[in-house]
């Protein structure tokens, strides 16, 4: 343990910087082009005190210690319970998601991540290459048939958010009648992650909650009831034979992960998927380039992830007193990671501002460690998938303006709108 003396606080001007960036972040502005905040975050320091007593994290070596070292972990149940006002973290939502893996540790993390292997592997992602193919198909006849009534289309309505749910879907077996409520659920619920979401936020979080609860609820039952060849199925077996004692830790360990690992592909994906195309049909040098070396859709991809991060912040607390990038830090602290500031970090990319395809620069967007995005595989699958076929039916298609953002979020990107036009 890293003996800690007294931890001083920010200066006036550092405070009043901080606040006034925060401000932009959650205008329009800021929304739109959050990197001239990063730039001013990491122009304060790598670790940067924020007004409520947290540390933000902004260069892309301080974040990659955080996200690998023993020495910090995610804020758990029990860490909420030694806060000095536990009520904060006693809302039905943020209690629902403390027990996800995003928000759980050592060991119980581990057993539940050694069970689950990896759920994306190559042998998975090529089995569902033709359901994914299938869905994309679908997706781009749906805009190519607005485009053809209207002029325009909305590629987040028509396209962005229906690829990650329906690939879902096919994979764990849920129908497609449901996956507009899980939208929906899924939109609300995500209010509960947010850094200081307001008392409606809440309310819609909590509702949401319980919806999310009775769904997935029927859905395990019907499965024990019906079992299939699917992954859920799977899953029912394993943690009834694991808690062969304990029928009710089974029935929670099964909840979770199938609840989780359904609305975390959601909003992210989402996202990604529209940059993507963004991206790679803004200019039309780039997209005739990207048809001519579609082997490159990969490092747009990448490229994407790096310079727009569907994630903007992760929270970890230390687990003993530590120091970090020279700042030292008591146990319990909690320090954001801002995925955005250390992915334009100068010291790792080199004119961090520019979008470039081939700059095979790096980034921490899917995290790192033993929360690492579970995924990342499909997410980048997903991806490629579609915008290569966006690309090859689509020469002319076009953004027809920026994309509208959900103003109100500091910690999950939401992209509402894109329009786009050929």
């Amino acid at each position: 343990m890293t003996a800690v003396g007294d931890i001083s606080g920010p200066t006036i001007s550092d405070r009043r910087a901080v606040i006034s960036l925060l401000r932009h972040l959650r205008s329009p502005e800021g929304q739109a082009d959050p990197l001239p905040v990063w730039e001013g975050l990491r122009s304060l320091g790598d670790v940067v005190r924020a007004p409520w007593g947290a540390y933000f994290v902004t260069s892309f070596e301080a974040c990659s210690q955080v996200l690998r070292s023993r020495n910090w972990l995610v804020p758990d149940f029990a860490w909420q319970e030694r806060q000095p006002d536990p009520r904060r973290w006693q809302e039905l939502a943020t209690q629902e998601l403390t027990g996800t893996l995003s928000r759980i540790n050592a060991p119980s993390h581990t057993c539940q991540r050694r069970a689950l292997g990896n759920p994306f592997d190559r042998s998975t992602l090529e089995g569902l290459r033709p359901a994914i193919a299938r869905i994309v198909t679908g997706l781009l006849d749906d805009l190519e048939e607005r485009l053809r009534a209207d002029g325009e289309a909305d590629f987040v309505q028509t396209v962005a958010e229906l690829l990650p749910v329906r690939t879902v879907g096919e994979w764990l077996g849920i129908p497609e009648e449901h996956h507009a409520h899980i939208l929906d659920f899924a939109h609300r619920q995500a209010y509960a992650q947010e850094l200081f979401p307001t008392k409606e936020q809440l309310a819609q979080a909590g509702q949401a909650t319980l919806e999310m609860r009775a769904f997935f609820g029927e859905l395990i039952r019907e499965r024990r009831a019906h079992p299939g060849n699917d992954v859920l199925t799977g899953w029912i077996h394993h943690w009834d034979a694991h808690f062969a004692d304990d029928p009710e830790a089974a029935a929670r360990v099964i909840y979770h992960l199938t609840m989780f690992i359904t609305i975390a592909s959601l909003e992210t994906s989402a996202v990604l998927l529209t940059n993507a195309v963004r991206f790679a049909t803004e200019e039309p040098a780039r997209a005739e380039w990207l048809r001519a070396h579609p082997e490159h859709i990969d490092d747009l991809i990448e490229e994407t992830l790096r310079y727009d991060p569907p994630v903007w912040l992760n929270s970890h607390v230390a687990a003993d007193d530590t120091v970090l990038a020279g700042t030292p830090l008591a146990k319990d602290t909690t320090v954001h990671i801002l995925y955005g500031a250390a992915a334009h970090d100068p010291r790792r990319n080199p004119d961090p501002h520019v979008f470039d395809i081939l700059r095979d620069g790096g980034h921490i967007t899917f995290g790192s460690g033993p929360h690492y995005c579970l995924g990342a595989p499909l997410a980048r699958f997903e991806a490629r998938e579609a915008v290569a076929r966006v690309l090859e039916r689509f020469p002319t298609l076009r953004p027809a303006g920026p994309p509208s953002y959900d103003n109100s979020r500091l910690v999950f990107r939401r992209i509402t709108s894109l329009k786009v036009t050929v």
